[in-house]
């Protein structure tokens, strides 16, 4: 097969071989100059025609050394042993031509098909560096090279080198020979999985051939590494009473035409045949004065091949038939047409390709059997990953994503992961060069129509296709013709009046995209986000989309130093969109927001404030759990508006910074936020700025909350809501949902009213997940306990969903209140470690210290006293002076866990002081739980009368709340206090 040459400059990873001869200047000084001239010329010569034979181009001769380079005009899959097998070819031909020379190989990405040179990138440099650092008469290669040919090599490592240009010292090799095989070897201890239906129809073909003594012709096609060679192993190995022979076709190398023939001959000798058919045998085996035609050769091997099978069954494996040539494929179409009278199994191995150069392969002969090998499930995948050893569950998920049914490359990329030690799982060498050489075996035309396709994603469409080739006037034929090579297959359009087509792995769009030069990926990045824009209207996505593609033509653009006028504005288009579907996934509470808003930030210019962007960024990371981050952007924020002496935009910053602030370093920032908001209120008043406005009103909401002072809260919440529908802006009126919900959770508001109020707002299509959460605890309240555990479980659901962090941690906390209400302590000490690990994960302070506290209680009720006196101190440490929850709940669990190892004074100092701080707020259940703590310590203390009269005050609070659980549970500790039981 002819390799196809690329019609255009392309990207690719290729292997650069530089050779050299040594002491060339000694040999100048020995040597007459015409003398020395024929020796140089020989050497060039012979160092052409080595290359050459084992498919690389020599690009040119600089002085004596010689450059050349594996994978041009075509990638092969093993053009890294190609060019070792060169290196050690040369080195064996020095002697003769009276030089010694010197080599080095290094494999990497270069873009080819330039004009001025064959190809050009690193790899190139480091080759000709790993030449010159090489002794005479060695050959040092790069790590690059190794790891794509270690299997069929035997090296020994050198110091890495300091190489001239390079910053940090190279890793290298020194080859020591190159054996016969596979640059890769596959894995043949695990079991084969999943093709068992393959398997039968093949021992089925098997069967018939020795019932029947016929031959028979069964293919298996599949794409590279799908097991096609591993089922026909699994055959032979089943097999008692047979023979098997295997012949593999060659990619490249002289007398390639019946290599897989003489193969086979070796294989089976002793053979008696006909004196003719002896003849034409021995002439495969250049045993003969005279070679045979292709007829006679036909014909005498498949004597050879009777002869064998009349003494016993034979099996005859013809691997890698796509790369037969066309003669040979003659041959074996001959066999398996007129072979009579012996039980042979013709068993043929290839790619999908075959088809094209032989669409009727098999077709029409009743003794031919085709199958095609699918990638495998995801059940077969999973258990061939297990039998390769033991992996944890987030790589076992990785690689099987990654793999997509391919064991190759579940083999490889196993292995991969064992050898960097990492965990992560990337793309091998060993594939990418796989899927490369594939690709640049097609057709011109087809490759450009699949690369267009690799421009959209894995699913494209026909219509974008044709509008990134304009000049393909044939693009359904093509498209038609890599659906047929099991390249793509057609798929569910997700535009109307469209056709299909989706990548059959996603490595395949990978590596025809990655061949694209990085100034083609600009243009037709740009050009199909304006296909897209006027076909795809009615895409859910289309701001995703268009902002990515926009967002890659300008990232590409900027790669190459191309940021001119139209670049800034490809910048503008993609940020704009990236803005507006960022801002969707904000309104919805979904954490994708953080990647869509800072992808659009990182879009901005320079010189260029978007203060309302990045504030929505800084709500993104929030709900993310990324508070820390929040505090260094709008730092950032502030200190550029400031700089450009812009008040209004440096206040907001700093109002958002002060606010995340309360939760990753909280000691001294609300009386820090009161006073940032009160100087800020009059600037923002005179300029009548409506978002200044609902800053200030959010962070005096902030601060109410902080000090446990709902009515304030509430009312600061609506003034901002106000200021949020003057702005014209809805996400940030639903951004109050917490002030506005939490306020009548925590204040005076009855539970009922509570809940009709939740209702209301539903109703009104307000929907909010901290509406969900404050149900599930009112819910709880009211002893109603499957129904708030089922509401809390679909909020736990919805965070994980939307990677809401925050929204998960208060969720678990939400859950473990539930659990202490139903007095299942053991689960509500669970899911109260689970908040505060979330907490702690997310460098949050502020709400930790309180659930820290919250699980100090449950412990107590545990009676595990002394943890909880652990957690109440790291409540104790990580609470600000001025947050009265923290300080109330870490004195309640100190005070039971005082009381209990007899210290009553300071038991009940602890917690007079939390009930003194409860009563400074208008939390009604937080009053009556510090009034019932209190009378705990009491009645341990012996004062019974005064721990009823603090139960009593406490009953009247959770009556006048509507708390019906711990309303009860007042009454019962009353009526024990008083009767003394």
């Amino acid at each position: 097969m002819a390799d196809v040459a690329p019609a255009r400059e392309q990207r690719k990873v290729v292997t650069v071989l530089f050779c050299d001869v040594t002491g060339s200047t000694a040999l100048g000084e020995r040597l007459d100059p015409e003398s020395l001239r024929a020796v140089l010329g020989h050497y060039f010569e012979r160092m052409n025609a080595i290359v050459e034979s084992h498919g690389g181009t020599v690009e040119k001769f600089i002085g004596d050394a010689v450059m050349a380079v594996f994978g041009v005009p075509a990638v092969h899959e093993d053009d890294a042993l190609r060019a070792l097998r060169a290196a050690t070819e040369m080195l064996g031909a020095f002697p003769s031509l009276g030089v010694e020379g010197r080599i080095g190989v290094m494999t990497g990405e270069v873009v080819t098909g330039t004009a001025e040179r064959l190809a050009t990138g690193d790899a190139v440099n480091v080759a000709a560096r790993l030449e010159q650092a090489a002794a005479p008469g060695e050959v040092l290669l790069g790590e690059e090279t190794y790891r794509l040919a270690q299997d069929a090599v035997e090296v020994e490592p050198v110091d890495p080198l300091s190489l001239k240009g390079k910053a940090e010292p190279i890793p290298a090799h020194r080859l020591l020979a190159v054996r016969a095989g596979e640059g890769y070897a596959r894995r043949l201890d695990a079991p084969m999985v999943g093709r068992e239906t393959e398997l039968r129809r093949l021992r089925d073909a098997f069967d018939q051939a020795v019932r029947d003594r016929s031959c028979q012709l069964f293919s298996i096609l599949g794409a590279a590494g799908v097991g096609k060679s591993r089922l026909a192993t699994e055959l032979i190995a089943s097999l008692e009473n047979a023979r098997a022979v295997r012949g593999r076709c060659l990619p490249y190398g002289e007398g390639i035409t019946y290599w897989p023939v003489v193969e086979v001959v070796k294989q089976l000798p002793g053979i008696e045949v006909a004196d003719d058919a002896g003849d034409a045998v021995r002439s495969l085996l250049g045993e003969a004065r005279l070679p045979a035609p292709a007829d006679e050769i036909a014909w005498a091997f498949r004597t050879l091949l009777e002869a064998a099978a009349d003494e016993q069954p034979l099996v005859c494996v013809f691997d890698d038939l796509h790369w037969g040539e066309d003669t040979f494929l003659d041959l074996v179409e001959h066999v398996a047409d007129l072979s009579r009278g012996a039980p042979l199994l013709l068993l043929c191995i290839a790619r999908p390709d075959l088809l094209d150069r032989r669409p009727t392969w098999g077709g029409g002969k009743l003794n031919a059997t085709t199958v095609l090998l699918e990638p495998l499930g995801a059940e077969d995948t999973e258990r061939l990953i297990a039998s390769l050893g033991e992996l944890d569950e987030l790589l076992r998920s990785r690689i099987r994503e990654a793999a997509e049914g391919n064991p190759l490359f579940v083999e490889q990329m196993v292995a991969l992961v064992r050898d960097s030690g990492d965990g992560e799982v990337v793309v091998p060498p060993t594939i990418q060069a796989l899927l490369a050489a594939r690709l640049d075996q097609l057709d011109p035309s087809e490759r450009g129509v699949l690369e267009a396709g690799s421009v959209e994603g894995r699913l494209f469409h026909r219509g974008a296709v044709q509008a990134l080739a304009p000049d393909e006037a044939q693009v359904t034929t093509r498209l038609t013709a890599l659906v047929r090579k099991e390249l793509v297959r057609p798929d569910k359009p997700q535009l109307p009046g469209e056709d299909a087509f989706r990548f059959r792995h996603l490595l395949i769009r990978d590596a025809a995209y990655d061949a694209l030069p990085k100034a083609t990926r600009a243009e037709l990045h740009g050009s199909f986000a304006d296909w897209l824009q006027e076909h795809g209207r009615d895409l859910v996505e289309l701001d995703e989309i268009l902002g990515y593609h926009l967002e890659q033509a300008v990232r590409y653009r900027t790669e190459l130093g191309l940021e001119n006028g139209a670049a800034r504005l490809l910048a503008a288009r993609a940020r704009e969109r990236l803005a507006a579907a960022g801002r969707r996934a904000l309104a919805r509470q979904d954490a994708a927001a953080v990647g869509l808003l800072e992808r659009a930030v990182a879009l901005a210019p320079a010189d260029e404030l978007d203060v309302d962007l990045e504030l929505d960024l800084a709500d993104a990371l929030w709900f993310a759990g990324r508070p820390g981050e929040i505090v260094r952007r709008t730092g950032s924020l502030a200190e550029r508006a400031a700089a450009a002496n812009d008040r209004g935009e440096e206040l907001r910053g700093r109002l958002r910074q002060l606010d995340a602030l309360l939760y990753t370093d909280p000691e001294g920032r609300l009386g820090e936020l009161e006073a940032l908001a009160s100087a800020a209120l009059p600037v923002f008043e005179e300029a009548d700025d409506a978002l200044g406005l609902y800053a200030v009103w959010v962070a005096f909401a902030q601060i109410a909350h902080g000090r446990g002072r709902n009515e304030a809260k509430l009312a600061a919440a609506e003034k901002a809501a106000e200021c949020a529908r003057r702005a014209g802006d809805e996400r940030r009126w639903r951004a109050l949902m917490p002030f506005f919900v939490s306020s009548r959770f925590f204040g005076p508001t009855p539970v009922e009213e509570a809940l009709r109020w939740i209702d209301d707002q539903e109703a009104q299509a307000r929907h909010h997940e901290a509406l969900r959460a404050f149900r599930a605890n009112l819910l709880a309240m009211l002893g109603r306990f499957d129904e708030a555990r089922s509401t809390v479980a679909e909020s736990l659901a919805r965070a994980q969903e939307l990677g809401a962090a925050v929204g998960y941690a208060i969720g678990c906390e939400t859950a473990s209140k539930i659990e202490m209400l139903a007095g299942d302590w053991d689960s509500a000490e669970r899911w109260a470690r689970e908040a505060c690990d979330q907490l702690e994960r997310m460098g949050e302070r502020s709400w930790l210290s309180t659930f820290a506290g919250e699980l100090a209680q449950t412990l107590c009720a545990l009676g595990r006293y002394n943890e909880a006196d652990e957690w109440s101190r790291r409540s104790e440490e990580l609470g600000a002076s001025d947050d009265f929850a923290t300080q109330m709940v870490w004195r309640q669990a100190r005070a039971k866990v005082v009381a209990r190892h007899g210290n009553v004074d300071d038991a009940e100092r602890l917690a007079r002081e939390a009930l003194s701080l409860a009563e400074g707020t208008d939390h009604v259940v937080s009053r009556g739980d510090a009034l019932m703590d209190l009378a705990e310590v009491l009645d341990l203390a012996g004062n019974r009368e005064e721990a009823s009269s603090h139960v009593e005050q406490a009953l009247r609070l959770y009556e006048r709340k509507g708390d019906l659980v711990m309303a009860g549970r007042s009454r019962e500790r009353l009526a024990r206090l008083r009767s003394g039981s």
